[in-house]
């Protein structure tokens, strides 16, 4: 009996390199950084922006920054945001539990975020105030954003590391 457990153990062990070692330590701490930035990012922009004085300042007709876009990219913003978050601690679960399906995961989390990101993007170039002083995101992160999204999704369909650690 003790030898077709043993036998049954080696028949699962991969053959090449598994765990979460190797380039998967920088994804681990990609999905820790995606954690506190957009935690971040929720409670020191996108909650206060939704307090009446700021609120009515940008989506009223009478505020001194109105434009019809503003209530528009506030409520994306956030809603976006707490998605990602929530998302992204979903990830971070089957990726310590080695799940099999967390490839797919992580790669629907790139891309949606590399959507949002070109979503967000159009809508702050809509919004003159935004445009002119330069404030909302930069072509520049929306390229890294890309090569990002790009570089990880390839990673996850082609490692073997990857092939070999989420098996669950």
């Amino acid at each position: 009996m003790e030898t077709e457990i043993q036998q049954e153990t080696q028949a699962y062990r991969p053959l090449g390199p598994s765990g979460l070692g190797g380039w998967l330590i920088l994804v681990q701490i990609g999905l820790f950084a995606t954690l506190i930035l957009v935690a971040t990012q929720l409670l020191n922009y996108n909650l206060p922006s939704f307090q009446s004085e700021y609120w009515d300042m940008a989506t009223s007709k009478q505020g001194e920054l109105y434009h019809p876009l503003w209530a528009t990219l506030l409520v994306f913003e956030a809603s976006a945001n707490l998605l990602l978050l929530l998302f992204s601690v979903v990830t971070l679960v089957l990726f310590y539990r080695k799940k099999s399906i967390l490839p797919r995961i992580i790669i629907l989390l790139y891309c949606c975020n590399l959507l949002i990101a070109i979503i967000d993007y159009i809508l702050q170039l809509n919004i003159p105030l935004i445009r002119e002083t330069g404030q909302g995101g930069s072509l520049r992160d929306l390229i890294r954003t890309g090569f990002t999204c790009m570089i990880w999704v390839s990673y996850f369909l082609k490692s073997e590391r990857v092939a070999n650690t989420f098996v669950r």
